[in-house]
């Protein structure tokens, strides 16, 4: 991103009602992950619990694991404390508190001035790129890339990387802008390469390697004036600074509330269209 907007996300992430109500949606994404990991843990550790107690179990070995293999490194499965979490593209790092309310949450980033503010807000940080992440294999039980992957010169490179570093069996999320006809001054200072379809998203999550659990459109409730306003921009030639200063800061509690209540709905459907796209996917326990 262009250097000046690290500094507007910074002050406007924690009231703007885009930031608020993309973040509880991804916080309700993130719940049913960690959920599904957690109920997956208690299952193996009861299993591992019943073979220990049966020498005569034909799964039992030496290491009183019940033939699961128990290293962090090879199976997200594994009996651990907390999870562990890594934000790509962390930016100024409102969405890595979040994110650290579910587990141990690192940040990685390429640009100095938004590893600075995370690092003023107390959180682990790394400065690395997205297509060369500064970790080892199978490190993380949970990845995302939350509004990253359009940054990228080579998207699948980038994913790749973040299933490299996903545990077998672990889970990436995964936010990206929808539809190229509605690019706008955000998507240039931003330095966006694409808008994706959601077919585009799951096809390079593939390529990637991880098998897509969930993909569906979000910010139906505002697409209709994110649109007509994008529309106006471009045949005005009206270019703010950036679109998270063309705000009426009195609205930005209702505005907020409105798009946070989506996450309710996308519990239960999927959305035909949005302003952003939500992919769930997972790396195969084989990897």
């Amino acid at each position: 991103m262009q250097g000046h907007t690290y500094a507007i996300m910074n002050d406007v992430e924690d009231s703007h009602w885009w930031f608020v109500g993309r973040r509880a949606i991804l916080e309700s994404f993130m719940r049913e992950i960690v959920d599904s990991l957690r109920t997956e843990r208690k299952g193996l550790r009861t299993e591992e619990g019943r073979a220990t107690k049966d020498p005569d179990n034909a799964n039992n070995d030496l290491s009183g694991n019940g033939g699961v293999e128990a290293d962090s490194q090879s199976s997200v499965l594994a009996p651990q404390s907390l999870l562990k979490i890594l934000d790509v593209g962390c930016g100024t790092g409102a969405n890595l508190e979040m994110l650290s309310e579910f587990g141990e949450s690192e940040g990685v980033d390429v640009s100095d001035e938004a590893l600075t503010f995370c690092k003023s807000k107390g959180l682990t940080v790394h400065k690395g790129l997205a297509e060369e992440l500064p970790f080892n294999d199978a490190e993380f039980d949970i990845v995302t890339g939350l509004d990253v992957i359009e940054h990228l010169d080579d998207d699948v490179a980038g994913l790749s990387e973040m299933n490299r570093v996903t545990r077998p069996g672990g889970y990436a999320l995964v936010f990206v802008p929808a539809f190229m006809w509605l690019w706008g001054v955000q998507d240039d200072i931003s330095n966006h390469r694409i808008r994706y379809t959601k077919k585009q998203i799951v096809e390079r999550l593939k390529m990637a390697g991880y098998v897509v659990e969930r993909a569906t459109y979000a910010n139906i409730t505002f697409f209709l004036p994110i649109l007509g306003g994008r529309t106006i921009m471009r045949l005005t030639g009206i270019k703010p600074e950036s679109e998270n200063n063309v705000n009426v800061s009195a609205l930005n509690g209702i505005f907020g509330k409105i798009f946070s209540s989506e996450r309710h709905f996308l519990k239960h459907v999927n959305f035909p269209l949005g302003v952003s796209i939500v992919v769930v996917a997972r790396k195969s326990n084989e990897s």
